[in-house]
């Protein structure tokens, strides 16, 4: 049976300067430590991050503070129907608080849930925020 969570973390940037690099194929490359991505800004549009492991659709963009995508690694089956994320940016303190609503996870693939997103997303894009120009 399909799940949905949400995660949330602090990062030391600002709300347009993750959306930025969350909608650029050079900046996600960067933000996630150097895995070959290719996306864009348009709404629609196909891409796939983490060299492929990772492929969806822009659904909606709201810049800078909401981005709404398909979302489907190669671990899922071809039975399993896309999962989706919702990307909310809101100003904060020390930089900008992400939080993801992650939605029609096939069951089993909790690894999202557990820590993935920490380790995957969250804690290199705060290594690359703090040297960032």
């Amino acid at each position: 049976m399909p799940f949905e969570f949400s995660v949330s973390d602090v990062i030391p940037a600002s709300p347009q300067a993750i959306y930025d690099a969350w909608l650029s194929s050079d900046g996600r490359k960067k933000m996630t430590g150097g895995k070959p991505a290719q996306i864009s800004a348009q709404q629609d549009a196909a891409f796939t991050v983490w060299n492929g492991y990772i492929s969806g659709r822009n659904l909606k963009l709201e810049r800078p503070r909401r981005i709404v995508q398909s979302w489907r690694t190669t671990k899922f089956t071809a039975a399993d129907p896309d999962s989706q994320i919702e990307v909310l940016l809101e100003p904060a303190p020390e930089g900008a608080r992400i939080t993801v609503h992650h939605s029609n996870v096939p069951d089993g693939h909790t690894s999202y849930r557990d820590g993935g997103w920490q380790r995957s997303y969250f804690e290199p894009m705060k290594e690359y925020f703090k040297r960032a120009p």
